[in-house]
């Protein structure tokens, strides 16, 4: 028996769809099958179509400037050791 398996993008590696309205359909039959939300957008590095579970419009949120700037320890109180 004969699989198909798709092209995927070599930086992301994520299925590759030729245009807009293909990857659109793909996405359209994942929210048939599984109830799962997919957007579509372009890769930047290959420039096929890409789906994604994050909503493009809601990536863009705005912080405060101050915490924009001041970058955080992922440890609390954490100190290097001297030697």
């Amino acid at each position: 028996m004969h699989y198909f398996v798709p092209k995927r993008c070599a930086e992301s590696n994520k299925i590759m769809y030729h245009d807009k309205a293909t990857a659109q359909r793909a996405a359209d039959q994942s929210w048939r099958e599984r109830e799962a939300e997919l957007w579509v957008y372009r890769c930047e590095f290959c420039g096929t179509w890409h789906l994604t579970h994050h909503d493009p419009q809601s990536s863009y949120r705005s912080m405060p400037s101050d915490r924009q700037m001041k970058p955080r320890s992922r440890k609390k109180g954490y100190k290097p050791r001297r030697r």
